[in-house]
């Protein structure tokens, strides 16, 4: 499955789920990060710690172009560089204070990061519009197992009246995330979520039975 593997794309979340000037935390092969979109709408996903102090850049703040750690306030821009120390505005912040970035591609509705130099491009799902993301506290082959169906290459579950894109996660979790036809109509929304939910369900008493 792609998100396995160093240099090929996860899904991370739905571009509906992160508003400009917001930010939130996301997984990927590597690890956490802090995924943001400026105020103008730009997508950036860095490493989600501070390096004055460690704390959690997805616990920050968006101002303008820059994210913003909430302990001292230290801002980095787009390309991790420092662009701000509260404590010493006159100082012009050395090079070396940065916080890594990944390859950020939005596509369809979804967000997708890639840690390490992408080795294709995104995947696309052309017809189909997101509709939620939830966490399976389920491992993929759960999820296949009570779908009765396997994963494509992209991650991709397909099933009879939606689609599932499925992004493993630390300690046997899987970000699932929802996808329909763009041509469905409110109740077909509410099937598809009710589906979703009960695939979960039926996949997470797998787990803990532990039969897939």
């Amino acid at each position: 499955m792609l998100s396995d593997t160093t240099g090929c794309w996860t899904p991370v979340a739905l571009s509906a789920d992160l508003p400009a000037g917001t930010v939130m935390p996301a997984r990927t092969p590597a690890g956490s990060i802090a995924l943001w979109r400026s105020d103008t709408g730009r997508t950036s996903a860095s490493a989600d710690r501070c390096p004055h102090r460690g704390m959690r850049l997805s616990h920050g703040f968006v101002r303008g172009e820059a994210l913003n750690c909430i302990y001292h306030g230290w801002s980095y821009g787009q390309t991790g560089s420092c662009v701000r120390i509260p404590a010493h505005p006159g100082l012009t912040p050395p090079e070396s204070i940065r916080v890594a970035t990944y390859a950020v591609e939005e596509a369809d509705g979804v967000i997708w990061v890639a840690v390490g130099q992408p080795s294709a491009e995104t995947p696309r799902f052309e017809g189909l519009t997101p509709l939620r993301s939830l966490t399976f506290r389920a491992s993929v082959a759960a999820i296949e197992a009570s779908a009765g169906a396997k994963a494509t290459a992209e991650g991709l579950l397909n099933l009879q009246k939606l689609r599932l894109l499925l992004a493993p996660q630390d300690d046997d979790q899987t970000l699932v995330h929802v996808l329909l036809q763009e041509s469905s109509d409110p109740s077909d929304r509410i099937s598809a979520s009710r589906a979703a939910d009960a695939l979960r369900r039926l996949a997470e008493d797998l787990q803990r039975k532990g039969i897939a």
